[in-house]
């Protein structure tokens, strides 16, 4: 018998069937993928194992015996914790607190804080983290320590089934490969692993056995596997096969890429120099160009960027779009027509509580009125030709932004910058979180911008989507750009090489 039993889970919101009987089964000693597009019920399954929701039909076993978690901090004195994709920290308590927090150490009522910060630092040494503070604030942590924090808290209550959601999502190579140990070492030590992730090479690198789920219900596979439960071995499947489950048909190419004729320099950055970085970067991007940047994460991608447009003070240097010299706000940046999706979806790219069509029009409602007032059926109906034309998922543009999957959600941030027709697109992460075959849509959307003359400066953490949609890769190491290259002249050893400095 299996360790972890789901036998019939079906999981209703409204009128949307999240799951239709799905059965899974995990067992002791095995690390199961789940993978699917963003919708496909990952997320729901793994939030009613966690006891964040609860299922309309259905039953949990878990050992051999009934398991049905009230809340998340039931389920976790059971024996099942969960990594949340989205971090689910409170940034104004320290690393020690988030680690336990629900499950502190006490005695007689009184919190034993020493106990708390040895237990601590003994899971963040069990990732690779023996230096980390444990009372360092979580909210001044870089995300990808965040996410680390994230892990500890699974690794240090003991649990024996570990739900990994994402859990790469933020992480640099070095940090995930660390991961894998961590997980491996979890499996070898007789958990319980279920590892969802869009990243096929993650899967075939760390899982031992693979289920797709596809609109809410479970893909059979070749073979029934532990019991009568379908599963497959991950080393049976090819890439291809995964996603023509996942989607229910083939996709044709995942990194489409047309025929690109540069034009002329349309973005110019001398000596960019941020307070802590960028420090003295020169690149030029032509319209039609596609240019990446690699490095690891602190080495300033995200700040070059932030830089370029305007949201973080810039000590010296200069940025010239089209010739004109940029200084100002970034609504100055806007009008110059540059536009910029953040890596932080969330907090920074959407409006999450406003509609489809508020998120697409915010940056250009003067062309919807006149004095102050807002055309709202001229505004909605833009909105659906071009959530349409991106192949956005919804109900309609009234529907709230918070209620669409990650990739969707992401449609409607780089949406909002093809609407407002900006000549130079800088992408932070712009496929992060999301699925493989929203990730090959938005691939698609920025091969069209260059089609369209655009120029696209596009930040990525990974490699194989940065030599695959690229003209040309720039690294970044310390700050600086080491080097620009030709997407055909790198490969994924030699970006890594460079942002090492090896």
């Amino acid at each position: 018998m299996p360790f972890l039993e789901m036998v019939g889970l079906s999981k209703s919101f409204g009128a949307t069937k999240a799951l239709d009987s799905v059965d899974l089964a995990v067992d002791t000693g095995e690390v199961r993928a789940l993978v699917g597009e963003n919708g496909s019920g990952k997320s729901t399954l793994m939030r009613i194992l966690a006891g964040v929701i609860h299922p309309d039909q259905g039953r949990m076993r878990l050992d051999g015996r009934e398991y049905a978690p009230h809340n998340p901090s039931d389920a976790r004195r059971h024996g099942v914790a969960m990594v949340h994709q989205e971090l689910s920290l409170c940034n104004h308590l320290s690393v020690a607190e988030n680690v336990f927090l629900g499950v502190e150490p006490s005695r007689l009522g009184v919190l034993e804080r020493n106990e708390l910060e040895r237990r601590t630092r003994d899971a963040l040494s069990r990732l690779g983290y023996p230096d980390l503070s444990v009372d360092l604030q979580v909210g001044k942590l870089p995300i990808a320590t965040r996410q680390i924090v994230e892990i500890a808290r699974a690794v240090a209550i003991g649990c024996r089934v570990v739900v990994f959601d994402e859990p790469t999502s933020s992480l640099t190579e070095e940090d995930t490969e660390r991961l894998f140990e961590v997980v491996r070492s979890l499996r070898n030590s007789g958990h319980a692993v279920v590892y969802i992730s869009h990243f096929l090479d993650e899967v075939r690198e760390v899982c031992d056995t693979v289920t797709v789920l596809r609109d809410g219900e479970v893909v059979p596979g070749d073979g029934a596997g532990r019991d009568g439960f379908s599963a497959d071995p991950v080393g049976s499947l090819s890439n291809e096969e995964i996603v023509r489950r996942m989607v229910g048909r083939s996709v044709d190419e995942l990194y489409p890429r047309s025929e690109r004729r540069p034009g002329e320099v349309v973005l110019e950055v001398r000596g960019l120099t941020g307070r802590q970085r960028p420090s003295a970067v020169d690149l030029s991007l032509r319209r039609g160009e596609v240019l990446g940047v690699a490095g690891l994460n602190g080495s300033g991608r995200t700040e070059l960027l932030r830089a370029i447009f305007g949201l973080d003070p810039v000590v010296r240097g200069e940025v010239r779009v089209a010739g004109i010299l940029r200084s100002g706000a970034p609504f100055e940046s806007w009008r110059m027509g540059m536009g910029m999706l953040s890596e932080d979806r969330k907090q920074e790219g959407l409006a999450l509580g406003l509609t489809i069509a508020d998120n697409m029009t915010l940056p250009c409602l003067h062309r919807f009125g006149r004095w102050g007032w807002v055309d709202h059926r001229a505004e909605e109906a833009t909105a659906r030709s071009w959530a349409e034309s991106l192949g956005i998922r919804c109900r309609g543009v009234g529907q709230k932004v918070s209620d669409l999957s990650g990739g969707n959600q992401q449609k409607v941030a780089i949406g909002r910058l093809l609407l407002h027709d900006v000549d130079v697109l800088l992408l932070d992460e712009p496929t992060r979180g999301i699925d493989v075959v929203s990730k090959s849509q938005i691939y698609q959307l920025i091969d069209r911008a260059a089609l369209q003359g655009k120029a696209v400066l596009f930040v990525s953490s990974y490699l194989p989507e940065l030599l695959g949609v690229c003209d040309r890769i720039a690294v970044m190491r310390r700050g600086r750009l080491a080097r620009t290259l030709p997407a055909s002249e790198w490969t994924q050893e030699g970006i890594m090489a460079e942002a090492t400095g090896a």
